[in-house]
């Protein structure tokens, strides 16, 4: 059971108490009938013909499905960017979370590169802290990696209740760790219990083809889809879980938007990988067809990355992972930008900031489109939208099901309701909305968040600030259980045998002469002094052939090295007259 952090100054929020009557109970793994009884912003009493004091407001729910309420992994409200802030705060983004059936959401902490983990922690508490209208809790993301990153993990892990820590693929110049660095995170973040978490993509590709895309004078949002093909993604995807299997440490992959990524943690899977793998509200509900849209602000309202697929085929196909168990959680990434800050990027789609909708219409997508069409049942959507998340991050059974002693986060579902999605009625800040137009069977009649009714009848009442930062201890069962297991197999051992004494040939290593790379985050100062310190290294061409077929050779000044005999050539002596 996790504890709570809240603000001291805002009184824990304790409502009316409350009686669901004639309730289809649905969790993960059943589903009953039953009435539900809530004090204090706990669930105290599931049965029939409960005993419950005197006051209590009664919903009937005429034996229609209450479940546990969602769960969005992955939020990024109030994201500053480039000196703007995302259209949505954590006051407008939770309330649209509560509008679609979501109770709880984990936003993403992005430090400044320069700025401590811990430092940058503080400030997203502090924004959620007075805006948030329901609880959440706060991934960190590892955006550069020196001394004092591991301390500070280990700081947020232990007292900061932080067991999620995400790396970047991308990014090159920005956010971009190497293999080896991400490596050493792997390492840390097992041995701290937490969960790695990837964004998938390599960087160094998308930047050359970016300037490729931009040289060939494709400036739209086009431009962005173009420069991050689908392998991309798959590529950085398959790297994540082979540095993951090395390292014995448990994977997740964040905004899972291609068909070739998604099999690729389905394959890992299948041969016993601890990985899991987030789609998210637009992967799953709409396709990067729009990319080409003659409306150049519609396009650019679809930017994200990785970028959504241009194949229309992808979102069913998602689904029906989503439905096997191959994928496993759900998220929005909702990170939404007005048109007017899009624009920043009008002459060039690298400078388009990034992130779409999704928090509000995520619940109500993955109903309509994995229950309504037979691929999955409402225990299965349960899973998806709120109970394996909690699992994977610690925070069940005190959210995602309904049980004597978990929180009062609950929706009453009614599977009849059909709606169109519309910027016109949603309940965001920004302009645009992908889904427009698009009709979804399945939403949420009644919310109720920390026992509270927060929406009844069409109407939204929240109350701002009244969220809780939920704290989250490390060593998920669920993940490392089997990461425990392994390490127990994994033990090297060498093989003991006697000391080689026979000849040993001598060699001559040549020094390989290359260019100081830099590294992702060497600053142009760092460029010049290494430029002084190495000065006018050549650099071979490698058109230009050694080869010469005149008598003079290109290397005759190379003094030659003295002929040595070899005793026993590599892979033994073999008497090659006797083949004839």
């Amino acid at each position: 059971m996790s504890g709570y952090q809240g603000k001291k100054n805002i009184p824990k929020i304790t409502s009316d108490r409350l009686l669901i009557k004639g309730a289809k109970i649905v969790n993960d793994d059943q589903s009953f009938l039953a009435d539900i009884y809530m004090e204090d912003g706990v669930i105290k009493q599931i049965g029939d013909n409960l005993i419950v004091p005197g006051g209590v407001k009664i919903i009937e729910a005429h034996g229609r499905m209450v479940m546990p309420g969602g769960i969005d992994v992955h939020t990024r409200f109030q994201m500053p960017d480039r000196g703007m802030v995302a259209a949505d705060d954590f006051y407008q983004g939770t309330r649209a979370a509560l509008a679609g059936g979501t109770t709880m959401i984990i936003d993403h902490v992005v430090p400044e590169p320069g700025v401590s983990l811990v430092t940058a922690f503080k400030q997203w508490r502090e924004w959620a802290d007075s805006k948030s209208c329901c609880d959440y809790s706060l991934h960190v993301d590892i955006t550069e990696w020196n001394n004092s990153t591991q301390e500070e993990m280990e700081t947020l892990v232990k007292d900061h209740g932080v067991n999620s820590f995400l790396v970047y693929l991308a990014y090159k110049d920005v956010f971009q760790l190497s293999d080896s660095q991400i490596y050493e995170v792997f390492s840390v973040v097992r041995d701290l219990g937490a969960v790695a978490q990837v964004h998938a993509e390599n960087g160094d590709i998308v930047a050359e083809e970016q300037k490729r895309i931009l040289e060939l004078g494709i400036t739209g949002p086009e431009g962005h889809v173009l420069s991050r093909p689908e392998e991309v993604e798959a590529e950085a995807v398959n790297r994540s879980v082979t540095i993951a299997n090395q390292t014995n440490c448990p994977l997740y992959i964040t905004k899972v938007m291609s068909k070739s990524a998604a099999d690729v943690i389905a394959l890992a899977r299948k041969k016993g990988a601890v990985v899991y793998g987030e789609p998210i509200s637009a992967s799953l509900g709409t396709d990067g067809t729009h990319y080409w849209s003659k409306n150049w602000a519609k396009a650019a309202a679809f930017v994200t990355s990785p970028p959504l697929s241009p194949d229309p085929t992808t979102p069913d196909y998602l689904n029906s992972l989503l439905s096997c168990g191959d994928l496993q959680v759900t998220g929005s990434a909702h990170c939404t930008f007005h048109t007017s800050q899009r624009a920043v990027g009008k002459d060039n789609f690298t400078m388009i900031p990034e992130g779409t909708n999704g928090t509000e219409e995520r619940m109500s997508l993955v109903w309509d489109k994995c229950v309504v069409t037979g691929k999955m049942d409402e225990n299965q959507f349960v899973a998806v939208t709120s109970t394996n998340a909690a699992k994977i991050f610690n925070l069940y059974p005190r959210k995602g099901r309904i049980a004597v002693g978990s929180d009062a986060d609950l929706v009453l579902w009614d599977p009849d309701l059909t709606k169109i999605i519309s910027a016109k009625s949603h309940n965001l800040a920004v302009e645009y909305n992908i889904f427009e137009g698009t009709e979804v069977r399945g939403g949420p009649l009644v919310v109720i968040s920390q026992g509270k009714i927060v929406l009844e009848e069409g109407s939204l009442h929240t109350t701002e600030g009244c969220g809780r930062y939920v704290s989250r201890k490390p060593f998920s069962d669920h993940v490392y259980k089997r990461i425990k297991a392994r390490s127990r197999l994994t033990e090297l051992r060498g093989v003991p045998r006697g000391q080689y004494d026979g000849p040993v040939c001598e060699v001559t290593v040549t020094p390989k002469v290359m260019s100081t790379v830099s590294s992702v985050k060497t600053s142009p100062a760092k460029q010049q002094q290494q430029q002084q310190q190495f000065p006018h290294q050549p650099v071979r061409n490698l058109h230009q052939s050694g080869f010469s077929l005149s008598g003079a050779q290109i290397d005759d000044n190379v003094p030659r090295r003295t002929t040595q005999r070899i005793v026993a050539p590599p892979g033994g002596k073999a008497n090659i007259t006797s083949l004839g």
